[in-house]
């Protein structure tokens, strides 16, 4: 695949930019210097622009939709930790961590996340190498007031000594967390092996090392270094600032000047970095390196300029299209014939103002280890392949329609990705340009594509092969994570050999693409289903089953077309179900040729396995859709195993299962709940035991058995007249096999959940040897899905969220990641806390149920307008309509598939929920989560750290006597064998069942 260009993706023409004098005229506050009302956006798009230069010189977008349901804004600073002093790593990061808590004007710690939580909104921020965002989102009606505790951060940030400390182990908890993430070591060790005298050498993150001993030690006052640096850097002239409101422009603007003018100008110079971190003398290397997981890939880098000033003409992007692409005569197909990698990614990424990559990364087969010089030799084979043609109008021009028709039909984002995604471009190019910037080429440059192509060489290469069989040669440690590797030089005989590389037959460029859309036009007849909220059924025979609604709403020349091929063969044993994931991990790799050419024309597919089949997906624009379909299904029925494809697959899903052991303790406690509670869920270790005995006999007999044993459901949504869809539907039914027999209504039943009867309290004990933080999670069972209960618990959820927040991580900062919120399964719900830490769970248990008994009395003394701002920002989210046709879609569809029909859930169950007072919400509360309950139902799971430096199982608990002894579950066949399964919850909507039905 092709790296996207390093951007978010949305497009008015006009005067150039107006210089308003100050004070003159009444369209020209003071405050303002420059607007701009010539921004480019697409003939689409309803929403208005405007930029501005405040007085300041702080750069800022206004944008205007009154139909928004959020409001939301982003504030980038043009610096990152790149800038950190050199004895203090990670003191950006530390003090994008600070400005939370509290300011002069807001002192109270966590002000801003409380007036959030209360409104419906929600906030982050991100620390990279050369820039600090932040950001939120919040109800309209709410903006100029989060807004004003959000400019304060810039303005006049406390930095308390108490939280300084505090906050000091958040960070310190989010490396823990990062310290097995081969993601994060292997960013770390390129990093490390760069040059120690440029910036990009350094570690960003920061840790309780950095931040405290070695200071201390040096005697360094962080805090006061702290303030230095924000006085230093936070200055309005390296900001941007983007507002998304309902409001009109002009009193959008009144806001900001009103709030921002104040943000201090400095005159400081955003730093730049023209010399590249890796100069000659560190390229012409290789190094190998050893995994946490058992991964295999391989990265071939180019140290290149920054290349984001020729965002016109896009030479990055055309040799990333070429040498990413999937298709006939790519490096990908040549590398997957020889059996060597699966997968591959081509493109530039920055990696800050000033220097770039060009890097090609496979994954790599068993194979594929044994032959890196000879998938380097291939890749040079490609690029002396381009050089040879030279670069071509025609491929360019094609890329460049295809983004134009991308930036024109462009789905809406919504509030918080909008404004997070343009912050850091508003940094990096001309207003005018600030939307379309990754969109718009006009400028056919081969000059520059040339100039790129001539850097692609053996003398410039850096070479990392990552993979678990290179432990032994592995003696060097990155310092910060202590990632095993050793680099060394590349011979002069292989490099000469790469030098001296001729062209090969076999790679080619791409054929012109067939799946550019060529009608885009909206259907203009009328349907039934266009004005209605659900769908309808509009052919329902024993074999299938087709949901079909036109959009009236999003008007694009796209639709939504999901099928799900549901089989009771899918799951019946954990042999069937390691089946049916080779089955479409061959599936997937077959279609990649044909099906990548209508990727990269806007038609995105997915091909998918669950608990009850085969799901497909394909979402863009719907002239072509019925193709790409049509393709699939053929594949799917008329299928046959390559054996040395299937072998590659099934070590590749083996290694993933294994694999699932280095993810985070609080995934493992996701997966451990659901296996107590599901009724039917094989493990791991059960679905490891049996895929070792797959073949691809098997599988081509178990895939000719399924594909006659099935029940289609489908849904078709969008720019689709309905003849259309019927059309699609039946070439699907007739591609079926014509000896396939209809699955019975009662195959068709979903799966349901354990009951835990009343006031039982059960815990599941795993451990995890890969990570040094444990985790507790604990579940409060609060029955079956209903309409009041529904909304009861959501709002529960949402009144206890912020103080949880700030209670165990803020206050008590017990670890990284603390979440609080509901969980559903298999019609069942209930609330849910989660904790990561490096304490035992037991004592994490201790703190959570301290917690809920502090939540009773904040529950009891919350004020009637407190209670009523939870009940109507959690109205007004749930009322928030999709932005886009997909998300419409897949909400429908969760419908159809969990069998509940209630396409008018948000409007029913705000009618529901504007009817709970306080009182009720206490009564629930008080029956299934409060600690004194005789009714409650909970289940707690521990993943216990067995790593060195883990919490371990040397735990006292403390404190006085428990209320109750837990009872632990050792065998889960006993444990469900025992307990009731819960109903599933009532259809809203009486649909008849599906597949046949016995008139007997």
């Amino acid at each position: 695949m092709t790296v996207p260009q390093c951007a978010p993706r949305s497009p008015n023409r006009g005067q150039s930019p107006t210089e308003a004098r100050s004070g003159i005229g009444s369209d020209s506050p003071t405050g303002v210097i420059k607007k701009y009302d010539d921004i480019i956006k697409s003939p689409e798009d309803k929403r208005e622009y405007r930029g501005l230069k405040l007085a300041n010189r702080l750069k800022v977008l206004l944008v205007s939709d009154p139909t928004t349901d959020k409001s939301a804004a982003a504030l980038d600073v043009n610096v990152g930790y790149l800038s950190d002093p050199d004895e203090l790593p990670g003191l950006a990061h530390f003090c994008e961590h600070m400005l939370f808590l509290g300011t002069e004007k807001y002192p109270e710690e966590n002000e801003y996340n409380k007036f959030l939580s209360a409104h419906g909104g929600s906030s982050n921020a991100s620390t990279s190498s050369d820039h600090t965002t932040y950001f939120f989102d919040v109800l309209p009606q709410h903006l100029a007031g989060a807004l004003d505790i959000f400019a304060q951060f810039f303005i006049s940030p406390l930095f308390t000594e108490s939280a300084t400390s505090r906050e000091l182990s958040a960070v310190n908890s989010e490396h823990e967390k990062n310290v097995s993430s081969d993601t994060w070591r292997l960013d770390q060790l390129n990093k490390s092996t760069a040059d120690p005298k440029h910036p990009f050498h350094k570690f960003g993150t920061g840790n309780r090392e950095t931040l405290e001993a070695i200071p201390k030690e040096k005697g360094i006052d962080v805090r006061k270094e702290l303030l230095k640096f924000h006085d230093k850097w936070y200055s309005a002239n390296i900001m941007t600032l983007i507002v998304m409101g309902k409001e009109s422009l002009d009193e959008l603007e009144d806001m900001v000047v009103k709030l921002f003018s104040a943000v201090e100008d400095k005159s400081v110079t955003a730093p730049t970095w023209p010399e590249h971190p890796f100069p000659p003398h560190l390229r012409r290397k290789r190094a190998y390196c050893y995994p946490v997981k058992d991964l295999r890939s391989l990265s071939i880098d180019f140290p290149i300029p920054d290349t984001r000033k020729h965002y016109k003409s896009g030479p990055g992007h055309y040799l990333s299209h070429l040498l990413g692409h999937e298709g006939p005569g790519s490096l990908l197909s040549a590398l997957k014939n020889r059996g060597w990698c699966n997968s591959l990614v081509g493109g530039t990424r920055i990696g800050a103002r000033g220097f770039a990559f060009f890097g090609v990364q496979v994954d790599l087969t068993e194979a594929g280890v044994e032959h890196i010089d000879q998938i380097v030799e291939l890749v040079f084979q490609y690029i002396a392949m381009l050089k040879s043609q030279g670069a071509q109008r025609w491929v360019w021009e094609e890329q460049r329609d295809l983004m134009a028709l991308e930036f024109r039909f462009r789905d809406v984002q919504d509030a918080r990705a909008a404004v997070v995604a343009h912050a850091h471009l508003l940094q990096e190019f001309p207003m005018r340009d600030i939307l379309s910037a990754y969109y718009l080429m006009t400028d056919w440059r081969p000059d520059l594509i040339d100039e790129l192509l001539a850097l692609l060489t053996p003398d410039n290469v850096r070479v990392g092969v990552v993979a678990k069989c290179f432990e032994k040669k592995c003696t060097q440690t990155e310092p910060w994570y202590g990632t095993k590797y050793v680099q060394e030089d590349i011979d002069e005989a292989t490099l000469n050999k790469w030098k001296a590389v001729s062209l090969n037959k076999e790679l080619h460029l791409p054929l012109p693409n067939e799946f550019i859309p060529a009608r885009l036009d909206l259907e203009k007849s009328s349907d039934p289903t266009a004005d209605a909220i659900a769908p309808a059924i509009i052919k329902d025979t024993p074999l299938m089953r087709l949901w079909y609604k036109r959009d009236n709403e999003f008007l694009l020349p796209k639709a939504f077309v999901t099928l799900d091929l549901v089989s009771p063969l899918a799951y019946s044993d954990p042999a069937s179900c390691n089946l049916t994931s080779v089955w479409v991990l061959l599936l997937r790799d077959s279609l990649q040729q044909f099906a990548y050419a209508a990727e990269l024309a806007g038609l995105r597919w997915s091909l998918g396995n669950a608990k009850y089949g085969l799901s497909i997906t394909i979402d863009g624009y719907d002239d072509k859709q019925h193709v790409l379909l049509e393709k699939i299904i053929d594949h799917i029925v008329n299928f046959k195993a390559d054996p040395k494809r299937f072998e590659i697959m099934k070590e590749s899903h083996i290694r993933a299962i294994k694999n699932f052991e280095a993810e985070q303790p609080y995934q493992h406690a996701v997966y451990q709940q659901a296996l107590c509670l599901s009724d039917v869920v094989w493990t791991r270790c059960q679905l490891l035991q049996a895929a070792e005995t797959i073949t691809p006999e098997r599988l081509n007999e178990f895939a000719h058995q399924l594909v006659r044993k099935l029940h289609v459901e489908a849904l078709m949504f969008g720019n689709l007249t309905r003849e259309r869809a019927l059309a699609a539907a039946q070439a699907v039914e007739d591609k079926l096999p014509k000896d396939a027999t209809p699955l019975l209504a009662q195959q068709l039943l979903l799966y349901r959940e354990v009951e835990i009867e009343k006031g039982a309290w059960y815990v599941r004990e795993t451990g995890n040897s890969v990570h040094k933080s444990s985790c507790a999670s604990l579940y409060y069972a609060c029955g079956v899905r209903r309409a009041r209960a529904n909304v009861t618990l959501e709002l529960l959820a949402h009144a206890l969220s912020e103080p949880c927040f700030h209670v165990l991580r803020t206050q008590e900062q017990l670890g990284y990641i603390v979440f609080s919120g509901v969980r559903r399964s298999n019609g069942a719900q209930g609330l849910r806390i989660i904790v990561q830490s490096d304490r035992h769970p037991a004592y994490l248990e201790e703190r959570i149920e301290k917690f809920i008994e502090g939540a009773k009395e904040y529950l009891e003394n919350m004020s009637e307008e407190d209670f009523l701002k939870h009940r109507a920002a959690l109205a007004a989210e749930r009322l928030e309509r999709p932005k886009r046709l997909a998300i419409k879609a897949s909400q429908l569809w969760s419908e159809i598939t969990a069998q509940m029909y209630n396409f008018d859930r948000p409007r029913v169950e705000v009618e529901e929920l504007n009817t709970v007072t306080k009182a009720e919400l206490l009564e629930f509360f008080q029956k299934h989560i409060a600690t004194d309950s005789t009714q409650r139902q909970k289940l707690s799971i521990y993943v216990v750290s067995t790593a060195e430096g883990g919490a371990g199982n040397d735990y006292e608990a403390t404190g006085g006597e428990k209320k109750q002894e837990p009872v632990k579950i050792q065998d889960l066949v006993e444990f469900k064998s025992r307990r009731r399964l819960l109903p599933h919850p009532v259809p809203f909507a009486s649909v008849p069942r599906k597949g046949t039905h016995c008139k007997l």
